[in-house]
């Protein structure tokens, strides 16, 4: 699976997975009751979900201009990390606001789910990639389909 299909189930997959985990994380951990928590994991889940899609397309993007080819531990965990520092920029803001508490307060509060989610990030690409397979960015350059190029006009012809 490639291209846009593949980005669309990803990110339906993971995100849907962390509604779950987020709502018991600030159930739990941070007292509020589940359906507050509830409405804070599918608001930081949309923001996660459009963030998905940019951030993984920078990524292939990146990806594909590199000489070593696959996904190796170290890269899986620049994927990682990369997408949770951008996610934790934009949701620490969010948590305060919608918790009532200060930006400190958030990070602290977020600083569980932060490790969670690298955690979960990593083993939820890994899994996804064995599953689905590599996307086109990371598969070796002689295995990706070659697209045709237009031939040269013959001399005399237009």
């Amino acid at each position: 699976m490639q291209g846009f299909k593949r980005k669309l189930v990803y990110a339906s997959l993971f995100e849907a997975l962390a509604i779950v985990f987020t709502t018991v994380g600030l159930t739990v951990f941070a007292g509020h009751d589940s359906s507050h928590s509830w409405a804070a994991a599918v608001a930081s889940s949309t923001i996660a979900f459009l963030w998905n899609f940019v951030f993984n397309g920078l990524f292939e993007r990146w990806e594909a201009r590199q000489p070593r080819r696959g996904r190796s531990f170290g890269r899986r965990a620049v994927h990682a990390i990369g997408f949770e520092g951008g996610l934790v920029m934009m949701l620490v803001p969010l948590f305060a606001w919608w918790l009532d508490i200060s930006l400190w307060d958030a990070l602290v509060l977020d600083f569980g789910l932060i490790v969670f989610f690298m955690i979960y990030t990593y083993l939820f690409n890994l899994l996804f990639d064995r599953i689905f397979g590599l996307p086109s960015s990371a598969l070796p350059l002689e295995s990706q389909p070659v697209q045709a190029k237009p031939a040269a006009p013959i001399a005399g012809t237009r």
